[in-house]
């Protein structure tokens, strides 16, 4: 591969980079200079004992949080310098949350639910879309996940299993450039679990989403195309 090649291709696969990331509560230091990159279309696990660091991580990747040190780049764009009205921009455009409780609003439907994000984006007059549009994509993506007969349902009315692919349907309403998952299987059964990582594959070969997931899963972390390891605030593998 020649130079310019290189480049181009870096370009184009390398979405999300994070240069010497470090985070501290008072004394007890979380993370301790992590410098990690993601491509684009890759499904990557970070998984290691509890206390390791691995959701301030995420969360700090996700502009949920802000390091004490270091940098984080979005497409060679410096996003660590963005300021608390531009992350929240960014975050509603190019990012997808799940997490291990969906955290879904109990008197809204399935649909509502999903909606949600796009809905505020419309009213903050960044995003296109109407109502309708909004709403029809919904459907959509519920009809994806296999839930077309939930759509007006109520989260009390819908399964653990149900319940979370509606949260996976409300990270994808934005078309997110990469979503992050945090535990998103641990409150599942075995078979829903095992659904709900296949479910990321498809996905990922429908859509071409980038994944960053972590995990106390081994089936799930294995299904990754890289396992990073945390330890003591460090990625050590």
């Amino acid at each position: 591969m020649n130079y310019y090649n290189f480049v181009l291709s870096s370009i184009i696969f390398l979405m999300l980079s994070a240069k010497g990331l470090s985070k501290s509560y008072g004394s007890l230091e979380i993370l301790k200079e992590i410098s990690v990159s993601f491509k684009n279309k890759e499904i990557v696990s970070i998984v290691g004992a509890s206390g390791a660091g691995k959701s301030t991580l995420l969360h700090i990747l996700g502009t949920l949080d802000r390091p004490d040190t270091g940098e984080i780049y979005f497409n060679e764009q410096r996003i660590s310098d963005f300021s608390d009205k531009e992350l929240a921009h960014f975050r509603n455009q190019q990012i997808g949350f799940i997490f291990q409780f969906h955290n879904l609003l109990p008197e809204f439907t399935a649909l509502e639910n999903v909606c949600m994000p796009a809905w505020i984006a419309l009213s903050q007059g960044e995003k296109k879309s109407s109502e309708k549009e909004i709403e029809s994509k919904g459907v959509e993506l519920l009809g994806i996940l296999g839930l077309t007969d939930r759509v007006n349902h109520l989260p009390s009315e819908l399964s653990g299993g149900e319940q979370q692919r509606v949260a996976v349907a409300r990270a994808l309403i934005n078309s997110p450039s990469i979503i992050f998952a945090d535990e998103p299987s641990g409150n599942l059964d075995s078979k829903n679990a095992e659904e709900l990582h296949h479910l990321f594959l498809k996905l990922r070969e429908q859509f071409g989403y980038t994944f960053v997931i972590i995990t106390h899963n081994e089936d799930l972390a294995n299904l990754a195309d890289r396992k990073l390891l945390m330890q003591d605030g460090r990625i050590v593998f």
